[in-house]
């Protein structure tokens, strides 16, 4: 599968009447947030000094920006192994959507910013930043409602994976599955999470996506091996009604780029 299928570029193409309503609600009630938003973000470059350019700029401007928004933490990620695309990941948490909607037009008013991204927000359009961005927009779940930081080793290495369902009634029922046992049995085998988000926008719907964090490879293939042995995993996929909820799944590696907050 083609990395540039995992998310689309749609902020308002594919938002259902219920993602609406869920936006509005939230934006309500912002002041005492209780479940988090993400935009997850994939950036594509030309050259891999183009993207170590960029993680200066979102390490430099970017970040502290967002940050002052009350957009943290921010995270960070290239993937492991490169393919023919360059890549970068950003997931920015959020307990206000309002906040993430509006970022782009208050990051414009913020002189520091400017001012310290200049190099990357003047780039001409003969030499762009970066080649395309994609984005989803996600609701965190129930039984994970704010982002973790589960390791800030510097062998740390992180899991992304979507789940995509057939249909809304399916994808629903995997986000009960995971909220109603199989999010506990990750925290008992040491798959530490760092947010699980049911998508609102993007493509493919419906779909969740979530990320893993671990110490390094070992540990991650460790923790995998445990889970899939765990007697809850065993009885839960085995249930009938959680049958059909996955029609297929995009896995990435990951590690932080040195700007990551994650």
């Amino acid at each position: 599968m083609k990395r540039r299928e995992f998310m689309a570029a749609s902020c308002v193409a594919g938002l259902a009447p219920l993602s609406m309503s869920k936006l509005a609600d939230a934006a309500e009630s912002c002041d005492a947030p209780k479940k988090e938003f993400y935009e997850l973000r994939l950036y594509s470059f030309a050259s891999t000094e183009k993207r170590d350019a960029f993680c200066e700029f979102l390490g430099k401007a970017a970040i502290p920006a967002l940050n002052r928004l009350g957009i943290s933490p921010v995270g960070a990620f290239q993937l492991i192994e490169e393919g023919d695309t360059i890549d970068l990941y950003v997931l920015l948490p959020c307990g206000c959507p309002a906040t993430l909607l509006s970022s782009t037009t208050k990051l414009m008013k913020d002189e520091t910013y400017l001012k310290d991204g200049a190099a990357v927000l003047g780039a001409p359009m003969s030499d762009p930043a970066f080649a395309s961005l994609e984005s989803s927009l996600l609701l965190a779940f129930d039984g994970i409602p704010k982002t973790e930081v589960p390791t800030k080793k510097a062998s740390r290495i992180f899991q992304l994976r979507t789940y995509q369902s057939h249909n809304a009634e399916r994808a629903k029922k995997k986000v009960a599955m995971f909220n109603n046992g199989e999010l506990e049995t990750f925290r008992a085998t040491g798959m530490n999470p760092v947010f699980f988000g049911e998508a609102l926008v993007g493509s493919k719907m419906p779909n969740l996506t979530y990320m893993l964090g671990f110490d390094d490879m070992a540990a991650n293939e460790a923790a995998w091996e445990k889970f899939r042995a765990h007697p809850k995993w065993i009885e839960m996929k085995n249930d009938p009604q959680y049958k059909d909820t996955v029609s297929q799944i995009t896995n990435l590696m990951l590690r932080p780029a040195k700007c990551s907050q994650i």
